[in-house]
């Protein structure tokens, strides 16, 4: 039987919120939180908090490495941000957040690194996979470059990370924005969830040979996502099931407060695009907002399930 993480932050109008948590599931449809549903880990430096949680685990070490957006809106909106938009893709988060592990319980102080240098906006969304072909991993995320001319999918390679290469276009449209990339692979193909900006306002499913392409949209995706309304769904983040589906998680952000959160749709495969969305097998204890789900062994499972969280440092206090 297979066993979750899932990490990700939480849409509340205090920067508690905006921090990070952590969730256990075995069949990735019934998740308990861990602490007691407040954070694990806290944003001590940039914004004070972050967004758009990925973790991945070091084949080569067996660390374990979160990345997340460095943004708090709850200070910034009301701040530096002047609650606009456009001053968040020109000015936010030069940096992404990062913390490690050893076993998954125990991390490092969070730590800023930089991606990139001043022609690049907002670096948000990062996602992380890796690549056989060249053996590194390659780190990926949403972005404006120089100023709001241009805005898509970047990426930068690391074997350690620690050391990274300069970023890199890896995908856009010519005929809107996309953002929040999600890549799998599936039977030697590579699977590639964006969220189009326009035309469409939806998320989308491409395929490729490569981790960087060139990419092919799935209109049976296409088709699939038409069951939902525009405009209301980012942060899309996949697993596969037990049985061998995929189960894809949307964020609906199409309400106030809690009425947000991912719901889950199933498809037999990426390939086939034929998702269907699957509310009635899906149980969160809240919502949880725009993160990623990490496979673990019966034995971190039971380690995380065990392990005393009310110590963790509470981020108000320092």
């Amino acid at each position: 039987m297979k066993n979750y993480l899932f990490v990700h932050f939480r849409e509340t109008t205090s920067p508690e919120g905006e921090q990070v948590y952590f969730a256990l599931s075995r069949d990735g449809f019934q998740w308990e939180a861990l602490n007691d549903g407040r954070p694990i880990l806290w944003a001590y430096y940039g914004d004070h908090g972050v967004r758009d949680m990925t973790i991945v685990r070091d084949r080569n070490t067996g660390k374990f490495h979160i990345f997340a957006t460095d943004l708090s809106l709850a200070y910034g909106m009301r701040g530096k941000y002047e609650h606009s938009w456009d001053k968040i893709c020109a000015e936010g988060s030069k940096f992404l957040a990062h913390w490690e592990s050893d076993d998954l319980i125990h991390w490092t102080e969070e730590e800023l690194i930089r991606l990139g240098d001043e022609r690049f906006g907002c670096l948000w969304a990062p996602d992380v996979i890796f690549d056989p072909e060249t053996e590194e991993y390659v780190l990926h995320w949403s972005s404006t470059f120089q100023g709001k001319e241009f805005m898509g999918i970047f990426c930068s390679r690391t074997k350690d990370f620690k050391h990274f290469t300069e970023p890199e276009l890896l995908y856009y449209k010519d005929d809107g924005t996309v953002i929040d990339s999600a890549m799998y692979t599936e039977n030697g193909k590579y699977y590639l969830f964006i969220k189009g900006q326009g035309n469409p306002h939806r998320i989308m499913l491409m395929e490729g040979d490569h981790v960087t392409g060139p990419f092919r949209r799935i209109p049976k995706f296409d088709e699939a996502m038409l069951q939902i309304e525009e405009g209301k769904y980012e942060a899309p983040t996949a697993v596969q099931l037990d049985d061998g589906r995929w189960c894809l998680f949307l964020d609906f952000y199409g309400a106030a407060g809690a009425g947000q959160g991912y719901v889950p749709f199933i498809a037999p495969s990426l390939k086939s695009g034929d998702f269907v969305r699957s509310d009635r097998e899906f149980r969160f204890p809240y919502g949880f907002k725009h993160g990623t789900i990490l496979e673990i062994t019966e034995e971190e499972y039971s380690r995380m399930k065990a392990h005393d969280w009310t110590k963790v440092k509470d981020g108000r206090w320092g």
